[in-house]
């Protein structure tokens, strides 16, 4: 007899059907194998009574802190261990329950549902501003057209084109400016028709900017600013386009001044959901989130939001990660922006381990194939 330890990470549903597991059997005994841990805050101390005891009929366990079961305070916080099967009938079970737990099987229900991605979109980075913090990523007309083909041929599956800094303490310009400064790759994107071959996103907030963009054949806007401006709406219903909503606290030239968030992970997803209905209320329903790595956040609020970046899979929605060459790899591991590809890859692959559908950045060759490499690793 042979005895193996496998990867906590083992594609399960793989290893069932080589043992010639009955078909039912594969999806029961799959459940059991993906396991949750879900943090809830401020739960009421009923609720936690009543939920420790519903887990642990059911095999799971709620860790609460000592005194709950004495309803020492009348709010607490837990954290859920279950599995995915523990999960489904715990969230049965606490629909009849009352003090909140409602909702908390409400929420059960969602975490159950969602997925995560089968396929991960590459966004190369285009700048045509002379002051994005990598200099290797500015181009110019020609020589931007030049780098829009290899990417294209390193396998980008979208193109993301701006005219302005956004790093921290970034110089404002003013709305024409910009323009000026993207219009002639637009206008050979258009010219070339180069919109056929890949996807183009415009990495801009000034409905101007935008809107050029889209007559250019341009179908993603990627704005910083999370929808903040009508006219952004009006102009991607208008158009049909995709919008990617942008969590940032503050201004390019505020956000890293002291950011603060009660809980992040809570504090952007409250922000999403208030963005995601405004974009439906003007007719904009084809969006992508993005947490905003680095604007306005410390280094641990990024690596919270890349950690536990699954917690975004209940919005139904895609979520886009882009920490490419960012300060943040500097604080970890001293570096300059041009040192810092390893680290990059580190946190896209973490990021999309996690739930991420597009990764914006600087290199898309060695993105592309640490993807491949790691949907093989994943396949085992």
């Amino acid at each position: 007899m042979e005895i193996e330890v496998l990867s906590r990470d083992t594609l399960v549903e793989k290893y069932l059907k080589n043992l010639k597991v009955d078909d039912g059997g594969v999806a029961i005994m799959a459940s059991k194998a993906a396991h949750h841990l879900i943090l809830l805050r401020d739960l009421h101390v009923g609720a936690a009574n009543i939920l420790k005891q519903d887990a642990l009929s059911v095999g799971a366990d709620l860790a609460v802190p000592r005194g709950t079961v004495i309803a020492k305070t009348p709010f607490v916080d837990a954290l859920l261990i279950a599995t995915s099967r523990q999960l489904q009938t715990l969230s049965k079970k606490e629909l009849a329950q009352p003090f909140g737990l409602k909702e908390v099987a409400k929420k059960l229900q969602e975490i159950l549902r969602s997925k995560k991605p089968s396929k991960v979109e590459v966004m190369g980075v285009i700048n045509a501003n002379d002051d994005s913090f990598f200099s290797a990523s500015r181009f110019k007309q020609s020589g931007a057209i030049e780098a829009i083909r290899g990417m294209t041929a390193d396998g980008a599956d979208i193109i993301d084109i701006g005219g302005v800094s956004s790093a921290p303490n970034s110089k404002k310009v003013t709305k024409e400016e910009e323009l000026e400064r993207v219009k002639p790759i637009l206008d050979l994107i258009q010219d070339e028709k180069l919109y056929k071959e890949v996807q183009f996103s415009i990495d801009s907030y000034e409905p101007l900017v935008i809107e050029y963009a889209l007559k250019c054949g341009f179908s993603i806007v990627n704005d910083i600013t999370g929808l903040s401006d009508d006219e952004v709406c009006k102009l991607c219903a208008s158009s049909g386009a995709k919008a990617v909503i942008m969590h940032m606290q503050g201004t390019p030239q505020t956000m890293q001044e002291r950011p603060e968030y009660e809980h992040v992970l809570g504090d952007v997803y409250a922000f999403f959901e208030e963005r995601m209905a405004k974009a439906a209320s003007f007719g904009v329903e084809d969006v992508v989130l993005d947490v905003g790595i680095g604007f306005g956040k410390t280094l641990e609020h990024n690596l919270m939001l890349l950690k536990h970046h699954e917690h975004f899979l209940t919005l139904g929605k895609p979520l886009l990660v882009g920490a490419s060459r960012k300060s943040m790899i500097d604080k970890i591991a001293p570096s300059l922006p041009h040192q810092r590809l390893s680290g990059t890859l580190t946190l896209h692959l973490e990021a999309v381990k996690n739930g991420a559908s597009i990764i914006r950045v600087h290199d898309v060759f060695e993105h592309v194939q640490a993807l491949k490499v790691q949907k093989a690793l994943d396949a085992i």
